[in-house]
């Protein structure tokens, strides 16, 4: 009896989080489909309730890179649309169904590309001067700061999915293999 419950109790250990990966997943696929894809058609083509929704959140959050994407942005979000939204899916299913062990390698493989993004980003917002921009960027700390909340979950979740996925022991689990 005990062994079962303490192997239980082992697999029950990632449950929080696999919700809180599978949640993340499942509210990011809005997220890229109506707010950083549409920043990849030409601007007569997006909808404008779509254009509208970007117009505000700019201005609201003095977001330079969703109004007028730099080219290396721009590249992060055809990242995205290629390579992650495809993936998200899977993600949602994977980690809200639980215990699939089989997501491990395309979980690291996506959390470490998110957060080499999301380093850039992050670092842009911090550092870049933004006085000289034709867009409204962040002018004072205050601003870059409410700017970066937005984008840290971004970072945090994908390092807390990497971190699950290399060392927690659900997922790091070495199968032994039998003699013959």
């Amino acid at each position: 009896g005990g062994g079962r419950g303490a192997a239980r109790a082992m697999a029950a250990g990632p449950r929080w989080r696999e919700r809180l990966f599978g949640l993340y997943f499942l509210s990011h696929i809005p997220v890229t489909l109506l707010v950083d894809l549409p920043l990849l058609l030409p601007g007569g083509l997006r909808p404008r309730a779509l254009t509208e929704l970007l117009e505000w959140y700019t201005s609201t959050f003095r977001d330079p890179l969703m109004l007028q994407p730099p080219a290396w942005f721009k590249a992060f979000m055809y990242c995205e649309a290629i390579l992650q939204l495809p993936f998200f899916p899977v993600a949602v299913y994977a980690f809200l169904k639980g215990g699939c062990r089989w997501i491990r390698t395309p979980a690291i493989i996506y959390s470490t590309h998110a957060a080499t993004t999301l380093f850039a980003i992050l670092a842009h917002i911090l550092f870049h001067d933004f006085s000289q921009s034709e867009q409204l960027g962040p002018q004072t700390q205050r601003e870059r700061l409410t700017l970066l909340s937005v984008y840290v979950p971004y970072l945090l979740i994908p390092l807390l999915i990497l971190v699950t996925m290399l060392y927690h022991p659900h997922y790091n689990h070495v199968e032994k293999r039998k003699r013959k």
